[in-house]
């Protein structure tokens, strides 16, 4: 009889075991904004180590991994501009802005790359041999050019969704620079994301919230802080929308290093399902990104 027991007890232990999920583990891409090193973009493996780190020029608050394995990213020192490198940290392309300050790039599928001017105030198109291709005038009341803009989305349509920092309004615009929808009153806003619904997603900075937003502004779906208390959401950076439908999002610990998480997976449902929370490695970043979202 204990035999037969100490068997099914094994057996359901095992059935158990075998029920409970894996834990999500992600190999990510961030950029750190203060922290050991300094400004630089790290890889961080599945594992928690990091795999590649690279030291920026200057100033640098998002980047884009792109398929080949490089990396191109804005540099917002003096010269600014931006530039690609590759995993051995050569720079195989790079371009010097004439503008105040340049924060925030895009690359293409035609190769090229969109730029964010600040001060002048325009996105910018520039092909492989630097040539400016297009330009786009943006439209912002913010006089100091560091808060102008922050992430830039060429759409399917060709408009640009533009993320005004100093303002607080997410805009769409023409190539002729034309205001066709905004959203106002998100402080500090650094991200929104176009979703194929036609929805807008917004990651509404210091607000320490997060909403979607259909074209006539209703909010249908919101993120605040005491959702999720215990990742101290303080400054909502850059969003990507995985596969699955969830959201992997980037929260800036500006004034509260060392507390909450750096960034996190959450689903449609309000569940964390992923962060990562190393304060050892990073002081506080501006971006993260999945780089396993098959």
């Amino acid at each position: 009889m204990r035999s037969f027991v100490g068997c099914l007890f094994s057996v359901t232990l095992q059935i158990c075991l075998a029920a409970q999920p894996m834990p999500i583990k992600h190999r990510i891409m961030v950029a750190q904004y203060q922290g050991p090193g300094g400004n630089r973009i790290l890889e961080v493996s599945a594992e928690g180590k990091i795999a590649w780190e690279h030291k920026v020029p200057s100033s640098c608050v998002m980047f884009q991994a792109l398929p080949n394995g490089n990396v191109v990213y804005a540099f917002g020192g003096k010269p600014t501009g931006a530039e690609e490198v590759d995993r051995d940290h050569k720079v195989v392309w790079r371009y010097e802005s004439k503008s105040s300050q340049v924060l925030t790039c895009e690359r293409l599928p035609n190769r090229n790359t969109l730029m964010a001017e600040q001060g002048s105030c325009q996105v910018v198109e520039v092909n492989p041999k630097n040539e400016i291709v297009s330009t786009v005038k943006l439209t912002t009341s913010e006089a100091q050019f560091h808060r102008q803009v922050r992430m830039i989305h060429r759409l399917g349509n060709g408009n640009i969704l533009a993320a005004h920092e100093g303002e607080a309004v997410v805009r769409e615009v023409t190539p002729a620079g034309k205001i066709v929808w905004e959203y106002p009153n998100v402080t500090n806003v650094f991200e929104a994301i176009r979703l194929p619904s036609g929805n807008t997603l917004i990651g509404c900075g210091i607000q320490r919230r997060i909403i979607e937003v259909t074209p006539e502004h209703k909010v249908v779906w919101e993120l605040k802080a005491e959702d999720v208390p215990e990742l101290n959401l303080t400054w909502i950076t850059s969003l990507q929308m995985l596969r699955n439908g969830n959201l992997v999002v980037a929260n800036f610990l500006r004034g509260q290093e060392g507390k909450g998480a750096h960034a996190f997976e959450v689903t449609r449902d309000k569940k964390i399902v992923w962060t990562f929370a190393d304060h050892e490695m990073v002081g506080s970043l501006t971006m993260v990104h999945v780089l396993d979202d098959k």
